[in-house]
């Protein structure tokens, strides 16, 4: 019998690097996928004790809609207004993330419709009343809008409307990213937005893991492009190439959740001297408090500081898992007894929210 033939000590080095390298490879993209999921692998809803409520602001109606998206999936629309003449136009209104749908914009998208516009707004894929298992990442907010506009425009009651669109956040990204899909968009503001979904990956990872996020990023983009395609690769930069919409970016270099470099600065840097954009930094809003004024953002501060001495005070432990019902139930109580519901509903920056006005004002055509 012929004895076998030994493979070659270099050979097996060989092989042995190429599974260790396969095996790696597989690691860092199942990390990667693991990582992904865990954000945008699941729903969310505005909180009980925070939600805004139609009867919070004066004159403020409300009229439901419903409206399809990419998968099928419903998405719960609002119609917002103050019922009195014309309006001037229809604002859509593109929502943040994390903290559930449009609920918790009330007070500004209130603003806007009482100062005469329709304020069109919705809760995104895997938001608080629209379907959706999930959000599933950053572009289905960019799809979501582009279903919201799409179905804007074939309603009667609203076709003869200029279109300006408004968006914080996930949002600020999603009414810049869009205009590829609706260039004919009269005005955009753009709130703490970023010019591309992996940006965002890239600044919250950086946080959460510093430079080891390098190798795991060509795994997350991706994962994200077979997910939703070229979504995945569109720009701000890009969409703004594709329209004559007016463009206004607000934005603070304290805001650690979207760091300004991301989005801001990047279209700063090109579009500074083209009349067309209109840039405004701040240096002490943040992220989340960016629509506060002064007196707003004392106010909030004020409150969630006695919140928390009014939480050590508690007979119990509220931070042991066991009390998390009981916790939850008493904070509800509290709020719902000592906050002031007026001054909930007026944080926001009246000339901050006042400039946006006259933006969309000197749009209109």
């Amino acid at each position: 019998m012929a004895e076998k033939k030994k493979k070659p000590l270099w050979l097996k080095l060989i092989i042995i690097v190429l599974v260790i390298a396969i095996v790696g490879v597989a690691a860092f993209a199942g990390l990667s996928i693991m990582v992904y999921e865990q954000f945008f692998g699941i729903r969310y809803e505005t909180s009980e004790q925070y939600k805004y409520y139609i009867s919070d602001f004066d004159g403020l109606m409300c009229a439901d809609y419903e409206f399809t998206s990419d998968k099928g999936q419903k998405l719960a629309g609002y119609l917002y207004h103050n019922g009195e003449g014309s309006p001037l136009g229809i604002i859509v209104f593109a929502h943040g993330f994390g903290g559930g749908g449009h609920n918790s914009y009330m007070d500004v998208i209130s603003y806007f419709a009482k100062n005469g516009y329709y304020v069109f707004a919705y809760d995104a894929t895997g938001n608080d009343n629209s379907e959706g298992k999930a959000v599933g990442g950053m572009p289905q907010g960019v799809i979501d809008l582009e279903a919201a506009i799409d179905f804007v425009k074939l309603q009667k009651e609203f076709y003869h409307l200029p279109i300006m669109l408004l968006g914080h956040s996930w949002g600020g990204y999603s009414v810049t990213n869009v205009l590829k899909y609706h260039p004919d968009v009269k005005a955009v503001a753009s709130f703490c937005g970023f010019d591309k979904s992996s940006d965002l990956l890239y600044a919250q990872g950086k946080m959460m893991a510093g430079e080891a996020i390098d190798y795991v990023m060509p795994f997350m983009n991706a994962y994200e492009k077979l997910k939703f395609g070229e979504y995945a690769e569109n720009t701000a930069l890009g969409a703004f190439e594709n329209t004559d919409a007016k463009i206004m970016a607000f934005h603070s270099t304290d805001d650690t959740t979207v760091p300004i470099e991301y989005g801001f600065d990047i279209w700063h840097e090109k579009y500074k001297d083209d009349p067309r954009f209109t840039f405004v930094k701040f240096e002490d809003k943040g992220h989340s408090g960016i629509f506060y004024s002064e007196e707003g953002s004392e106010y909030i501060k004020g409150f969630r500081e006695a919140g928390k001495e009014w939480a050590e005070d508690l007979s119990y432990d509220y931070k042991a898992e066991e009390n998390a019902e009981r916790y939850k139930e008493d904070l509800t109580k509290y709020i719902k007894e000592n906050l002031d519901r007026e001054k909930w509903a007026s944080l926001y920056d009246t000339e901050l929210l006042g400039s946006v006005l006259e933006f969309y004002n000197s749009a209109r055509g």
